[in-house]
């Protein structure tokens, strides 16, 4: 009986993953689960992931775009780690793939993760006693050790044209079933002397490595220990032999990657899960040179709340573009912490008491005193947008009750207030600073995002409230449910002599004690009288605490829209 093909663990995850969708992908999942080849062998899983010691950990990002959530969460977990054992967070700049390199990436990298508040020991812009940290400023060194690699056998020239390698990759698709291993090891063979002569006269070449009969197993932190083959067909050997050097003179990722985590001294690399399948190649690399890899972390993916990989729309967007939204750098830090980590799931960290709706919030330095390896889960992180607003509205709040982030926040509200009421707002105290650190503060519980706060103050700004808005509308409908409307005149009509009474201010005190005195005098609930005056001064819309907002709006505006409600109540 033939031998079964191999089938890797990321393949099935592959298939797994799209036969919802794809017949062809479903239909060979059922024809492949009676085969005991398909499963992911787990050797062993560590008890305790988490170092005791000092880490040297890295980002490592491309500058093949804008940094987004999934790189952010990759520097803030390396660097949490880094920082929680005392130990030292590097900053490496892959730019090895020159074509797909992107003007102002590398620049939107740095200034991103200055605003995330995450800080580098070594990197491009600070140095450090392992650089060059840009990888396309160590071509030198990858030579040396790819030459090293063909020197000790591990690694050979290939001279095969594009068009061969095509037609090898074309015929490796149509086996049955089809190998993911392509290459027919050609250039391999030949002798070492012929080898050199058509490298030293300028015939283009790649490097591959001569990649195993058996990749090693992965070790990893999160997922224990994982036997992750290529797939072949046995009836037509082909090789992996992943390429380490292309022809333009730049390494791959597999070899660089390698070659800098070594020699930067690296002791554990957290990464995203995409990553599992390259890393046999990678321990290959690093058996090929016999040295030690360091620790591994393959991350959950980032999904949209349906579990589908995120988009524009469902949260993948740039980290700028989140500043520039509004949102707070410790609202993101704090959401991206929790996607595929909690404080509570350490088995060495006391359980911590869940707060606010179900969220945990946590300052960088709480995050860095309490991150732990071993509360990393396994599961896909699903991105929530409501989430991420309920952390800013908390951070927010946080920062108006400081005066110095109360004056803040009203800068950065003014021109957004004066362009939207300018030319409704008789009144110019409304947009002195003192006045909407007063809105300020009295909206400090409702504010989500600084720039739609405008809309949230609406009422306070334009001269009269909107009285045809659903709540409005609601109230009326409950006067005429209820028939209190009567009622609702007579609290506006006696509210009105009491409010133009005396010449001194109001206090909050003074109108709670107005309010439950005419509801117990009259014999109307509380919070009748409260909806009706509500009506009046807002148009009902619920969130800023009555006697501060009618305080708010001056004695002359209050009395304007208590007439108003009037008018609309006896209709």
């Amino acid at each position: 009986m033939r031998r079964p093909p191999r089938i890797g663990v990321i393949c099935i995850r592959r298939l797994y993953a799209t036969s919802s969708t794809n017949a062809s992908a479903s239909s060979l999942l059922q024809e492949l689960s009676g085969n005991d080849f398909l499963r992911r062998k787990k050797v062993r899983q560590s008890k305790t992931a988490h170092s005791t010691s000092p880490t040297r950990t890295r980002f490592a990002p491309s500058p093949t775009g804008f940094l987004h959530l999934g790189s952010l969460r990759t520097a803030l977990y390396n660097f949490l780690l880094a920082r929680a054992t005392k130990g030292e967070f590097v900053l490496r700049v892959e730019d090895t793939d020159q074509t797909r390199k992107r003007e102002g990436a590398e620049e939107n990298i740095y200034e991103s993760l200055q605003w995330a508040g995450i800080s580098w020991d070594e990197g491009p812009t600070v140095g450090g006693p392992y650089g060059p940290y840009r990888q396309s400023e160590r071509l030198d060194i990858y030579r040396n050790y790819a030459d090293q690699l063909i020197l000790g056998g591990h690694a050979y020239r290939c001279f095969c044209s594009r068009g061969r390698l095509d037609q090898l990759r074309a015929s490796a698709q149509k086996l049955t079933p089809p190998s993911m291993a392509t290459y027919d090891r050609h250039c391999y063979h030949l002798d070492h002397s012929e080898s050199e002569h058509k490298a030293a006269s300028g015939e283009p070449y790649t490097i591959r490595l001569k990649s195993p009969e058996k990749y090693p197993t992965v070790t990893d932190l999160l997922h224990g220990d994982l036997d992750l083959q290529v797939q072949i067909n046995y009836a037509d050997t082909r090789y992996d032999d992943p390429v380490l050097c292309k022809s333009d003179g730049y390494p791959t990722y597999h070899l660089a990657n390698v070659v800098d985590d070594h020699c930067m001294k690296i002791t554990h690399v957290i990464r995203g899960e995409e990553w599992l399948p390259s890393t046999p190649k990678h321990l290959a690399i690093y058996d090929a040179f016999g040295w030690t890899p360091p620790e591994f972390v393959h991350i959950p993916l980032l999904t949209s709340l349906e579990d589908k990989k995120l988009s524009k729309r469902t949260g993948d967007i740039g980290i700028k573009e989140y500043a520039e939204s509004g949102i707070l750098p410790e609202a993101l830090v704090n959401f991206v912490a929790l996607f595929g980590w909690s404080p509570s799931a350490s088995a060495d960290q006391p359980k911590v008491k869940r707060q606010n709706a179900g969220g945990e919030i946590f300052s960088m330095e709480q995050l860095i005193e309490k991150f732990n390896l071993n509360g990393l889960t396994k599961g896909n992180a699903k991105v929530s947008d409501s989430k991420l607003e309920f952390f800013n509205a908390h951070y927010l709040k946080s920062l108006v009750e400081t005066p110095d982030g109360l004056d803040a926040v009203a800068r950065e509200l003014k021109p957004l207030l004066l362009k939207k009421f300018n030319n409704i707002a008789q009144n110019e105290s409304k947009f002195e600073l003192d006045y909407i650190k007063q809105v300020v503060t009295l909206f400090k519980g409702k504010i989500r995002k600084v720039k739609d706060l405008p809309d949230e103050v609406s009422y306070v700004y334009n001269n009269l409230p909107d009285w045809g808005n659903p709540d409005a509308m609601n109230y009326i409908e409950h006067l005429s449910v209820t028939n209190e409307g009567n009622a609702a005149v007579s609290i506006l009509e006696e509210f009105a002599v009491w409010w133009n009474s005396r010449q001194e201010a109001w206090t909050p005190a003074d109108m709670d004690a107005y309010i439950k005195g005419l509801a117990k005098e009259r014999g109307y609930k509380s919070s009748t009288v409260f909806q009706t005056l509500r009506f009046a001064s807002s148009g009902s819309i619920p969130g800023a605490p009555l006697p501060q907002l009618m305080i708010l709006l001056d004695k002359e505006n209050v009395t304007q829209r208590v007439i108003g409600a009037l008018r609309i109540l006896k209709l």
